[in-house]
């Protein structure tokens, strides 16, 4: 075997050991990398859940601004819930179902209570039509 060749060899060996070495290394660090990002996805996505849903204890605070034995504890089973791999409005399915639509803040447009969120903007219309008229008789 001559030296040219046995450099060469020696030469391929000790790179592919390296490429093998960074390899390694760089998916290390990539897995410390996405793990914090991950974790922050799932901070905000349970503090939108958290600000939705309204503690039964309080009435006027959602539970993530109530420090009640309930809120601490419903706070812990929405994690759970989110950890088992429940979408968002699986969560919300599930509150509703075993509290009502009472606890959030936000309830879904549904038939049963098309009068809640139809009021506001009919009593509105009809206070102006009231005013209107009222206004138009009196400048007669």
């Amino acid at each position: 075997m001559t030296i040219t060749k046995l450099f060469t060899e020696l030469r391929s060996e000790t790179m592919e050991r390296i490429f093998k070495f960074l390899f390694q290394l760089f998916f290390i660090l990539f897995l410390f990398v996405v793990q914090p990002a991950a974790e922050e996805v799932d901070a905000t996505k349970l503090s939108n859940i958290y600000k939705n849903i309204r503690c039964l204890v309080c009435q006027g605070q959602s539970i993530e601004d109530s420090n009640s034995d309930f809120a601490v504890n419903l706070r812990m089973i929405i994690k759970d819930k989110i950890e088992n791999g429940l979408d968002e409005k699986d969560v919300y399915k599930f509150l509703r179902e075993k509290y009502g639509d009472w606890i959030l803040f936000k309830p879904s447009f549904e038939l049963k209570n098309i009068f809640l969120w139809l009021f506001p903007y009919v009593a509105f219309i009809l206070v102006g039509f009231y005013l209107f008229f009222l206004v138009k008789k009196n400048r007669i």
